[in-house]
């Protein structure tokens, strides 16, 4: 799929004029849904996130313990605030594509109880879904189903034409 936000020189060899390129207006939800699940980022990618839903309402993604722990062994609350505000971000892009993008501006965590192995489970549900800003609560479980984190991240909708 073609990235939206990157625009070829027009002057490169074998590379398609700037007007050529697609513009973000034609990019449809489902290609930003495919995009947001395909492409975590290079920490998501480093952090082992595998997205395994995504939409504006509701997002899901994996993470394993085990590289991202702390010193004692347990898994570190910083993977954990990863894992949430990713998933918050990618949802509010879906749902703020195509004219805003989502700049996070706050973010929370409780850390119920912690885990030293296998893989925990993200889920990010929306509370609030606005013009100008979307916040979400993200639950962390364990694979028994059992809560580790309960977060909350809110961000802001930037108007798309000025991060350009």
């Amino acid at each position: 799929m073609t990235d939206p936000t990157t625009r070829p020189a027009a002057d490169a060899p074998g590379t398609p004029a700037a007007s050529d390129a697609p513009q973000v207006s034609e990019v449809s939800e489902t290609d930003v849904v495919a995009m947001m699940t395909e492409r975590r980022g290079a920490l998501g990618e480093k952090m082992g996130i595998r997205v395994v839903e995504m939409s504006a309402e509701r997002a899901v993604a994996t993470m394993p313990v085990e590289g991202n722990t702390q010193p004692f062994g347990l898994l570190h609350g910083g993977a954990s605030v990863v894992l949430a505000e990713s998933l918050g971000s990618m949802a509010s892009a879906v749902h703020a594509w195509p004219d805003r993008v989502p700049v996070g501006v706050d973010i929370n965590a409780t850390h119920h109880r912690s885990a030293t192995s296998g893989t925990v489970t993200g889920v990010a549900t929306a509370i609030h879904r606005g013009r100008t800003s979307t916040c979400y609560e993200v639950v962390i479980t364990d694979e028994q189903g059992r809560r580790l984190c309960t977060s909350r991240i809110t961000c802001a909708l930037v108007p798309a034409d000025r991060l350009a």
